[in-house]
């Protein structure tokens, strides 16, 4: 099993371009069951998660090819509707396999989703729409099934739930509805810019949809889909951890290929923390030019701040100048990070669905260990600027959203190397 050695003190600069968006490709992947045709996916990026979705992919039938960053995905109207427990069971966004089979074939058989373990995150949004458009979807020794036979009916429905709109959920339904016989009315759509980007990607394969951007999106259901090649647009995440990195580090870094009106609330908070902020059409920079400040941030479904980045923000707190406050609006248990940030000696005290964040002068590395994809991103950046050598362990679940982020990193003169982690069994007798 690999981790990262992590180096602390180096200042981070120059300029990367932000690889395909994480969050982005895996809905437009599933998409690619709406028709016999082939969808040409380019600009993919290179992820444990992508490869994921591609075997689950081939399981239904479909022909998957990739070269270089080209992905290639032929479906069959006929394959197999069952997508596997051990293959779903890994990766949450593979339940967006679930509407399409339904919609095309008339039935499926999808594992409930796994993923990174910070709390209960139910899918009955998903099935409230699907059901909404005539599934009838049951639960079956952990499966969702359904064997409808038929054309799903537009219907206008509501997905809401207490934490705002559900992304997954609206690209579920949306997938489904373009199919449906009829129009299909989604009321507290997620505005989030990778629903945009699946729409658009619908869009060119023949589908009618309206209200792009916006709480309703309006679906005139089409009896077929054909083929398309779509450009996966820059991962907004991805970018956002690399500006925080920088303004950590007292750097100064440019993100190329992501817009910065899908990162508006997280540069504004640097921006708050004392950071320095240019952008572009297509580009951001991020300098800073000393120790940062502190900020009280709440999570909260776009244009809010993305619950992606809050632990990463919260590694920057960690060693800013005073005290914070972190509001998880969207998932009240995503702070599995703040026991290993302790462990570097982040002053932290946690109740509820908030933390107390002490800045302190400085961190001191450690062994951590990564529990989930944005916990691993905010114990590297902790890492940057720790005193020491971090190492961090458990990096698989960094490798399912973040492309080769020890040498990008390097490519910015953070000194982070990756290892092999030795045999736990064969390295106990040292105790």
């Amino acid at each position: 099993m690999d981790q990262l050695r992590v180096v602390g003190g180096a200042r981070l600069e120059g300029r990367l371009e932000a690889a395909g968006s994480k969050n982005a490709v895996l809905p437009l992947m599933a998409a690619c069951l709406l028709t016999d045709e082939p969808l040409v996916l380019t600009h993919v990026p290179r992820l444990r998660d992508v490869e994921t979705m591609g075997r689950i992919l081939s399981c239904l039938g479909v022909e998957v090819a990739q070269e270089g960053d080209r992905l290639t995905l032929q479906a069959q109207s006929d394959g197999s509707v069952k997508a596997p427990y051990d293959l779903v069971s890994t990766m949450r966004a593979s339940v967006c396999v679930l509407g399409p089979l339904i919609a095309r074939r008339g039935a499926a058989q999808v594992s409930m989703p796994g993923g990174c373990v910070f709390g209960v995150r139910p899918v009955d949004l998903h099935v409230k729409g699907l059901n909404a458009l005539g599934a009838e979807i049951r639960i079956e020794g952990g499966y969702l099934a359904s064997e409808v036979g038929r054309r799903l009916q537009g219907a206008a429905l509501f997905l809401g739930s207490r934490a705002g709109s559900s992304v997954l959920a609206t690209a579920q339904v949306l997938s489904a509805a373009v199919l449906a016989e009829g129009r299909t009315e989604i009321e507290n759509a997620a505005m989030e810019p990778e629903i945009t980007e699946l729409c658009r990607c619908l869009l060119s394969m023949g589908a009618r949809i309206s209200g792009l951007g916006g709480h309703r999106l309006v679906v005139d259901g089409v009896k077929t889909l054909h083929g398309a090649e779509h450009r996966v647009g820059g991962d907004r995440v991805e970018a956002g951890t690399f500006l925080t990195a920088a303004a950590m580090t007292a750097g100064d870094v440019t993100v190329e290929g992501v817009e910065p009106e899908s990162l508006t609330a997280a540069l504004e908070m640097l921006v708050a923390m004392g950071a320095e902020i240019t952008q572009g059409p297509n580009w951001v920079r991020c300098r800073a030019h000393g120790r940062l400040g502190a900020a009280d941030l709440t999570t909260l479904p776009f244009p809010g701040f993305p619950t992606d980045l809050q632990a990463q923000f919260m590694a920057a707190l960690t060693v800013s100048e005073g005290i914070s406050v972190v509001t998880e609006r969207i998932f009240p248990d995503r702070f599995m990070h703040v026991a290993e940030l302790l462990r570097l000696g982040a002053r932290i005290s946690k109740e509820g669905a908030q933390a107390i964040v002490h800045g302190a002068p400085s961190l001191s590395g450690a062994i951590v260990m990564a529990s989930d994809l944005r916990a691993s991103a905010a114990l590297v950046l902790a890492g940057l600027v720790a005193e020491g050598e971090t190492e961090v362990r458990r990096v698989y679940h960094i490798d399912r959203g973040y492309e080769r982020i020890d040498e990008r990193f390097a490519s910015l003169g953070a000194e982070i190397h990756r290892e092999t982690q030795p045999d736990l069994e064969q390295t106990a007798s040292v105790c």
